[in-house]
C-alpha cells in the first residue's frame, strides 16, 4: 500500500483525540515523519469549523511544545494541516458534505480512524459508502471494543467487511504500539541466548499483570456492561500472551506475525472456571493513602460485574505443554503497572549447596507501563573471602529505555500506530481471526462462570484482589510478582 494523503479522524472532539491522537500526530509532524502533503480532517457531530478544531489542537499540543522546547512555528505548521467537516455518525445522510470536501483527495488515498461507539460502526460505514469514501484507496482503523462476545464481534466485522476487505481493515490494540511490547519480539528472535530456553524445558511459568489504581473514572455505562475480563483480558492481555508464546515467524511481515499469534490463541486450553479463575469486585478502601468508595457506591446500583480477574491459562502445544500462564488484571489495585514476568526453571543441580549458598531461579521482567524496561535477575557471587561459605546474591541486569536509548525520544504508542495506518503497514494491528479466537476463549470462560454460579468476591480498594487470587498461584508453589 502507498501512503495515504488524507487522514480522516472521526470523534476528533473526544477525549482520545485530545489526549493521544492530536499530540501523536504533532510528534510525527515535528520529526518530519508525516507525508509532506498529508491533510488531517477531523469530524464530529457539532459544527465547530476549522478554527474550532485548530483552537482545540493548540490547547492539546501546547504542553508537548513546551516540553520539547519547540518553536511555535512548528505548531503552526502542523495546524495548517487541520480542517473540519461536521458529520453525525448516526445519520449516513449527513456524510454528503464530508464526501464533497474530500472528493478531490480520494485518488491520493484516505486513512480513516474510527473512534466512535461500536453501535455507530454500521451507520458510519454506510455513510462513508454513500459519500463515495469507501473505495479501494481507503483504509479503515477501528478502536475497541469490537463487540461484547463472539456473536456481536462477528456482526461488527461482517458489517465492516461488506465495504472494507480485510487487507484494508486495521483493528487497533494500543498495547501493540508500546516499545516494550515490540521489543519482546526483538528480545526473543534477535538474541540466541533466550530462544533455546523459551519453552517448557526452560520456563517454569509466565505471569502477565495489568493493574490500575483508578475506578470507573466516568466510564460507568461502558465498563459495567463489560467487566475486566472483556475490557482487558480479551484484547490487551491475550495479545501479550500470544507474543510471548508464538513461534518464530519466517519473516517480520504482517501476515507472518499474525499467523503465528492466531495459532497460539487457538491452542488455549478451555479453562475450568471454578478451579482456574478468580473474579472480584472492589469495596471501599484507600489508594495512595486517600479513601475511595467501593464499586457499588460509585455505580449507584447493585452489580455483579467483575473489576478484577485472575486466570490460570495453558497453551496446549509442544513448546508450552505444562507451563501455566497466570493472568491478572483489576481496578483499584495498589499500583498502576503492566508487566510480563518470565520465570525460568531452577538449575538441575546446585554445586553450591554444600558451601552454604542457595540459588534462586532466573527471572525476566518486561515492564510495559508506567515505565518501559527489561530486567533480568541472575545469580552472582557476593564479594568476600568466603571463610563462612560462598554467598550468592540475586542481581538485576536492568535495561531501561530512558538509559539505554537516551538519544532517542520515547514515543506515544499511538504515534507508531498512526504512522503505520497512514503508510498501510498492518503488522501491529489485529486480524479478524485473532479477534474471533480471543472471543471464543473468553465466551467459554463467562459461560463457565454462569454454569458454576460464580459471583465476584469483594476485595478492599488498594489491595491485590481477593485472597482466592493468591491461592490460585500458591497451590502451585508460585507467588505473584508484586
Amino acid at each position: 500500500m502507498s501512503a495515504a494523503q488524507t487522514l480522516l479522524l472521526f470523534g476528533v472532539t473526544g477525549d482520545l483525540s485530545r489526549r493521544m491522537l492530536l499530540p501523536s500526530l504533532f510528534g510525527l509532524h515535528a520529526d518530519g515523519l508525516l507525508p509532506e502533503g498529508l491533510m488531517i480532517v477531523g469530524t464530529a457531530r457539532h459544527d465547530i469549523g476549522d478554527d474550532g478544531l485548530r483552537d482545540e489542537a493548540r490547547k492539546a499540543i501546547a504542553p508537548l511544545v513546551a516540553e520539547r522546547k519547540l518553536d511555535a512555528a512548528v505548531l503552526e505548521s502542523f495546524i495548517t494541516r487541520l480542517s473540519y467537516v461536521a458529520a453525525d455518525a448516526s445519520d449516513p445522510s449527513s456524510f454528503a458534505a464530508l464526501g464533497k470536501a474530500l472528493e478531490d483527495r480520494i485518488e491520493g488515498g484516505i486513512a480513516i480512524f474510527l473512534s466512535t461507539a461500536p453501535s455507530l460502526f454500521g451507520s458510519t460505514i454506510a455513510g462513508l459508502e454513500q459519500a463515495g469514501l469507501a473505495g479501494p484507496k481507503t483504509r479503515l482503523a477501528l478502536e475497541k471494543p469490537l463487540g461484547q462476545d463472539l456473536a456481536s464481534s462477528r456482526e461488527i466485522n461482517d458489517a465492516v467487511a461488506r465495504v472494507f476487505p480485510e487487507q484494508r481493515t486495521f483493528r487497533i490494540d494500543h498495547y501493540l504500539g508500546k516499545e516494550t511490547v515490540q521489543n519482546l519480539l526483538a528480545l526473543r528472535f534477535g538474541n540466541l541466548m533466550f530462544e533455546p530456553l523459551w519453552n517448557a524445558q526452560g520456563i517454569d511459568h509466565v505471569q502477565i499483570t495489568v493493574s490500575e489504581t483508578v475506578g470507573l473514572e466516568g466510564r460507568t455505562g461502558y465498563f459495567d456492561g463489560m467487566g475486566s475480563l472483556r475490557d482487558m483480558v480479551q484484547n490487551h492481555m491475550l495479545q501479550l500472551l500470544a507474543l510471548v508464546a508464538m513461534e518464530a515467524p519466517a519473516q517480520f511481515s504482517a501476515d507472518a506475525v499474525r499467523d503465528e499469534k492466531v495459532k497460539v490463541l487457538r491452542s488455549l486450553r478451555p479453562l475450568d472456571a471454578a478451579k482456574e479463575s478468580v473474579i472480584g469486585q472492589y469495596a471501599a478502601g484507600a489508594i495512595a493513602g486517600q479513601p475511595v468508595p467501593g464499586y457499588i457506591d460509585e455505580l449507584g446500583k447493585p452489580s455483579d460485574t467483575e473489576t478484577f480477574v485472575a486466570l490460570k491459562a495453558h497453551v496446549d502445544n509442544w513448546r508450552w505443554k505444562g507451563v501455566p500462564f497466570y493472568l491478572r488484571t483489576g481496578k483499584r489495585l495498589p499500583a498502576r503497572q503492566s508487566e510480563i514476568v518470565i520465570q525460568f526453571r531452577a538449575v538441575p543441580h546446585s554445586m553450591f549447596n554444600g558451601r552454604g549458598a542457595s540459588l534462586k531461579q532466573n527471572r525476566l521482567v518486561l515492564g510495559i507501563q508506567p515505565e518501559e524496561n527489561i530486567r533480568l535477575a541472575i545469580m552472582a557471587k557476593q564479594p568476600g573471602l568466603d571463610r563462612q561459605g560462598i554467598r550468592l546474591r540475586e542481581v538485576d541486569m536492568d535495561i531501561r529505555d530512558a538509559n539505554a536509548f537516551a538519544d532517542v525520544r520515547r514515543r506515544i504508542a499511538y504515534e507508531r500506530l498512526l504512522i503505520d495506518l497512514i503508510e498501510g503497514e498492518s503488522t501491529l494491528f489485529v486480524r479478524r481471526d485473532e479477534v474471533e479466537a480471543q472471543w471464543q476463549w473468553i465466551d467459554a470462560i463467562r459461560a463457565g462462570w454462569n454454569e458454576a454460579g460464580m459471583r465476584p468476591k469483594n476485595y478492599g480498594a488498594g489491595t491485590w484482589g481477593p485472597a482466592a487470587a493468591i491461592a490460585l498461584t500458591e497451590r502451585d508453589g508460585v507467588s505473584w510478582y508484586d
